[in-house]
């Protein structure tokens, strides 16, 4: 079986994780998201867990080198001898050249990089529209997922709060960081015939399977 190596790209709000929790059950991959990778290897007390974990505790940016060398170890875990899915690295053009020569070092190469493409005003949309309730944590949205009463959860009646992480204003910051620093990652990708575009404007399971068939064809030609 030939391996199957992936990137999933996107802004924030797309759905890349509802896509990724399908794709590994698809294709039966190990989900390497950069946050949970770092977060374990805080836990594990791994040499460069620990170079992170200052970094974290500072409340400042891990370094490029450090996240790669992170990245790096879990790619060449057992687990991920057939493939892996990476969600949130690379994040700048950089870590995407690091990531390249690291496989290219092992013998290995990215499959294909899987964009979820979502125009700005979709994803202000999708994110400034959730609300959480304060006790039971349960995420509703006023347009496609209201509660029966307005800022009370269906649950136990708690009040529903909007999270400053969801507010507009901090939606389109965020968006200027993926514009500025991830984005230029599409023409990077593009120029090597690596990326395959999807529209995430239509729903998750329309884009599930589009990606889904994508990754099959891929496979299947490179098996042939």
């Amino acid at each position: 079986m030939s391996e199957l190596n992936l990137i999933l790209l996107g802004p924030p709000g797309a759905g890349k994780g509802t896509q990724a929790e399908r794709l590994t059950e698809d294709f039966n991959l190990p989900y390497f998201a950069t946050g949970n990778i770092l977060r374990a290897a805080v836990e594990e007390g791994t040499e460069l867990g620990r170079k992170a974990k200052e970094y974290m505790d500072k409340g400042e940016l891990v370094p490029d080198d450090v996240i790669i060398g992170v990245i790096l170890e879990r790619v060449q875990g057992d687990d991920a001898r057939d493939g892996f899915l990476l969600d949130g690295f690379p994040r700048t053009i950089p870590q995407a050249e690091a990531l390249d020569q690291a496989l290219s070092d092992l013998d290995r190469a990215l499959t294909a990089v899987l964009l979820v493409d979502v125009p700005d005003e979709e994803v202000i949309r999708r994110l400034s529209g959730r609300r959480v309730s304060v006790k039971t944590g349960r995420v509703y949205h006023v347009e496609f997922d209201p509660p029966k009463h307005e800022d009370r959860c269906d649950v136990d009646g708690s009040r529903l709060i909007q999270r400053d992480d969801d507010k507009p204003e901090t939606i389109k910051n965020r968006l200027e960081v993926y514009h500025s620093t991830t984005e230029p990652l599409v023409g990077y990708y593009d120029e090597r015939d690596l990326l395959r575009r999807f529209d995430g404007t239509r729903n998750p399971t329309e884009v599930h399977d589009h990606i889904r068939a994508t990754v099959a064809t891929l496979r299947l030609e490179d098996e042939l």
